[in-house]
């Protein structure tokens, strides 16, 4: 595994949600989840890191990514690529 500050604020049932995890998952990162609540109006945490409510969100020490997977996968790759294909070699 490789070990990140990686905090991911996301819930079970949501299908964007497991697209990131799948990811990390694969890359082999080690990150902390914060599930939330269903309803968004409860999501007072989210709100106050990220302006919005959406998830999934990301936050990796100085970087945050709200409400969208696309560019959460993006950033993983971007940042994790040659960790991953040194481990994997």
């Amino acid at each position: 595994m490789i070990e990140t500050d990686i905090v991911l604020y996301q819930a079970e049932w949501c299908p964007y949600c497991a697209r990131v995890r799948a990811k990390m998952t694969e890359m082999l990162l080690n990150y902390k989840i914060v599930n939330v609540p269903r309803d968004h109006a409860d999501r007072t945490v989210v709100k106050e890191l990220f302006g919005a409510t959406g998830i999934p969100s990301l936050i990796d020490g100085g970087v945050k990514i709200a409400d969208d997977d696309d560019a959460i996968i993006a950033y993983l790759e971007e940042k994790f690529a040659e960790f991953v294909r040194s481990r994997r070699s």
